[in-house]
C-alpha cells in the first residue's frame, strides 16, 4: 500500500484532496514536494561546494549576490502564494477552465516584471555590490556572475509561480520534476561550465550563473509543456488566453501579501549579511556555507509543509472549513518530528560539516558555530512553516506579512545589531538573533492562527 502511495505521489496520479483520507492526502501532497525541495537543496549545497573551490572572494561573490537576487525571490514567492490560493481555491469549486485563465494571468504578471528586474540588475549589478558592503576584489571578479544571475531572473520567477499553480492544482509531481530537471542539469554543469573539461579551461564564477541559468530555463520549458499540452486539469487552452484585469487584479492583492512576507524575511536577511561583512570575507563566507547546509534541511521541510497550503485552499473551496483545519495541525505534526530529528544532526556534526566546504580554518568555525546555533531553534521553525503555508493556501497573506514585519524586521535586525556590535558577540550574536526570532515567530503564528480570521477569506 505504501509504495502504491509512493509511486502514485511520483508519478502524479490526479486525486481530490477534498475527500481523500487526509493522512494519504499529505502524504502524496508532501513526497513530491520534499522531493523537489531536496533537489533545490542540494543544488545550493552542490553549487557552494564548487565555488567554494575558487576561494573566498568567489564565496563571498555568491552571498552578496543572493542578497539581492532575493528580491526576486521575494516576487515570485509572492506570485507564487497568490497562484496556489487561487488554483487551489478553484480546483476545491471544481472551476478548472477558470483555474487555466487564472495561470494564463499569473504568467503574464510575473513575465512583465522579471524583464523589467532583469535589465535593472544587469545595469546596475556593481553598485549593488558595493551597496551590500563588498570589498574591490569582489565587486571586480563578481560583477559578470551578478549580472548574469539577474539576467536570468525570468526563469527564477517563473519556476516559482508555476510550481504554486501546480501545487494548488494538486499536481506536486510536475513542481518536483521542474526541479529536477533544472537544478539537475546546474549539478551536472556546475563543475563543466566553472572549471572547463579536456582542454577548455571554462568560464571560472561566471560558469556557476551559466549553468543555474540555463538549467533553470529548461526547467521552465517542462512546465510551459505541460501547462499547454491539455492533458491535465490545470491547462492553458486557447479559451483561456485573454487578459482578466479583474483576475490580474487578485494576483496582484495577494502577491503584495506574499512579496511582503519575503521582502521583509529578506530584508532581514540582507541586514544581516550587512552586518557580517563588516567582521571580513571569511565571516561572510562562513555564513554564506552555514547557510547553504541548514538550506538542506530547511527546504524539504518547507515543502512538507506547502502540502498544507494545498489542503487548506482546495477544502475552503469545498466548504470544508474543519477539515482544511485538521490538515495543518497534522501535517504541523509531521512536521516538528522531521526538524526535531536533524537538529541533533547539526549540534553533534557541526565541525565536520562545516569542514566538508572548506579548509580555511577561520571560515570553517565561523560556518560550524552558525549551524549548531541556527539549529537550536529547528522545532519552533517547523511550526512556523505550516502556519504560514496554511496561511497562504487560505489566501490571507497579509497576516504572515505583518508577523514577518513585526518580528524579524522590527526584533530580529535590532536584537542582532545589539548582540554582534554593542554586546561584542560579532557573528555569533547574528547567529543567536536568528535562532530566537524564528522561534518567537512560530509562537506568533500560532497566536494569529487560532484566532481564525483565515477560515473567512474569500479568493
Amino acid at each position: 500500500m505504501t509504495w502504491q502511495l509512493i509511486k502514485d505521489a511520483i508519478l502524479g496520479k490526479e486525486q481530490d484532496f477534498t475527500r481523500l483520507s487526509l493522512k494519504t492526502a499529505i502524504f502524496i501532497l508532501a513526497i513530491p514536494m520534499i522531493l523537489e525541495m531536496m533537489m533545490e537543496s542540494a543544488f545550493a549545497v552542490v553549487d557552494i561546494f564548487f565555488v567554494a573551490k575558487l576561494g573566498e572572494y568567489a564565496i563571498a561573490t555568491v552571498g552578496l549576490t543572493e542578497s539581492v537576487i532575493v528580491l526576486t525571490y521575494a516576487i515570485g514567492f509572492g506570485i507564487s502564494m497568490a497562484a496556489t490560493a487561487l488554483i487551489s481555491r478553484r480546483f476545491g469549486e471544481k472551476e478548472y477552465e477558470e483555474a487555466g485563465t487564472a495561470t494564463f494571468q499569473l504568467l503574464l504578471v510575473g513575465g512583465v516584471i522579471s524583464v523589467i528586474l532583469g535589465i535593472g540588475g544587469w545595469v546596475f549589478a556593481p553598485d549593488l555590490l558595493r551597496l551590500m558592503g563588498a570589498e574591490e576584489q569582489v565587486v571586480a571578479s563578481g560583477t559578470n556572475y551578478a549580472r548574469i544571475v539577474f539576467a536570468g531572473n525570468t526563469a527564477i520567477m517563473l519556476l516559482f509561480l508555476i510550481n504554486g499553480a501546480f501545487r494548488g492544482a494538486g499536481q506536486a509531481h510536475h513542481a518536483m520534476r521542474s526541479l529536477w530537471i533544472a537544478n539537475g542539469l546546474n549539478i551536472v554543469l556546475d563543475p563543466i561550465f566553472i572549471f572547463g573539461i579536456g582542454s577548455w579551461d571554462g568560464f571560472g564564477l561566471d560558469g556557476a550563473a551559466i549553468a543555474t541559468t540555463l538549467g533553470r530555463s529548461i526547467g521552465v520549458v517542462y512546465q510551459l509543456y505541460h501547462l499547454f499540452n491539455g492533458k491535465h486539469r490545470l491547462r492553458i487552452l486557447l479559451q483561456n488566453v485573454q487578459v482578466k484585469w479583474q483576475t490580474v487584479q487578485k494576483i496582484i492583492d495577494l502577491s503584495i501579501g506574499g512579496m511582503g512576507q519575503f521582502l521583509i524575511d529578506s530584508m532581514s536577511w540582507v541586514a544581516l549579511t550587512r552586518m557580517n561583512a563588516e567582521f571580513g570575507s571569511a565571516a561572510l563566507a562562513g555564513y554564506t556555507i552555514a547557510f547553504r547546509v541548514l538550506i538542506f534541511t530547511i527546504l524539504p521541510a518547507w515543502g512538507l509543509s506547502g502540502a498544507a497550503a494545498t489542503l487548506v485552499g482546495q477544502n475552503l473551496g469545498a466548504k470544508k472549513i474543519r477539515r482544511a483545519e485538521q490538515a495543518v495541525w497534522l501535517t504541523t505534526r509531521y512536521n516538528v518530528i522531521f526538524m526535531a530529528s536533524v537538529t541533533g544532526i547539526y549540534i553533534l556534526f557541526s565541525n565536520q560539516l562545516a569542514g566538508f566546504f572548506t579548509d580555511l580554518e577561520e571560515v570553517k568555525g565561523v560556518a560550524a558555530q552558525g549551524l549548531w546555533v541556527i539549529a537550536l531553534g529547528y522545532v519552533f521553525f517547523a511550526v512556523g512553516m505550516v502556519l504560514t503555508q496554511a496561511f497562504n493556501g487560505a489566501g490571507d497573506t497579509k497576516t504572515p506579512a505583518w508577523i514577518n514585519t513585526g518580528v524579524l524586521l522590527g526584533m530580529e535586525v535590532p536584537l542582532a545589531y545589539f548582540l554582534a556590535f554593542p554586546m561584542g558577540l560579532k557573528y555569533l550574536g547574528i547567529f543567536i538573533a536568528i535562532a530566537f526570532c524564528h522561534s518567537f515567530h512560530a509562537l506568533v503564528s500560532l497566536y494569529f492562527f487560532r484566532k481564525g480570521k483565515w477560515k473567512t477569506q474569500v479568493v
